[in-house]
């Protein structure tokens, strides 16, 4: 019996210690940090809810290509950000600036250009109560 447990528990373990090379914890890229600031349901809009969410970016941080389901309304709060929206030149936002990203269109570039500066944003999204607000990763056009 304690053989079989020994044979049962050895592949189990070894499983285990590389489940984070296998499936990395889901969350924000290294360099990225996200507070969620509110969400509320949207009376007159049966069906959805509106989101903020302030993200920040250590300096020279690249985010991975990514789209969202809904609407979103980015303001710069400080420092600047680098963004391109699908096939679009890259526009840089400074602090005060601020865009407007349609349901589905794919952000190929969210940058902070600075390599010594700190850029928060405030992403206020308007979607689906159910809609994943954030997809990332390879996204085909």
């Amino acid at each position: 019996m304690h053989r079989k447990f020994k044979t049962i528990l050895l592949p189990l373990t070894l499983i285990a210690s590389m489940t984070p090379f296998i499936a990395p914890a889901a969350g924000p890229p290294e360099g990225v940090s996200r507070q969620m600031v509110r969400a509320v349901t949207l009376p007159d809009i049966p069906g959805h809810k509106l989101t903020a969410v302030t993200v920040k970016l250590d300096p020279s941080v690249t985010i991975p290509s990514h789209k969202h389901e809904g609407f979103v309304f980015v303001y710069v709060l400080e420092g600047a950000v680098r963004s391109r929206l699908d096939d679009n030149e890259a526009t840089e936002f400074n602090a005060g600036d601020s865009w407007v990203e349609p349901p589905g269109a794919i952000h190929t570039l969210t940058q902070n250009p600075s390599k010594t500066e700190t850029a928060r944003i405030l992403a206020i999204f308007v979607a689906k109560s159910d809609a994943k607000l954030t997809t990332s990763g390879e996204i085909a056009n």
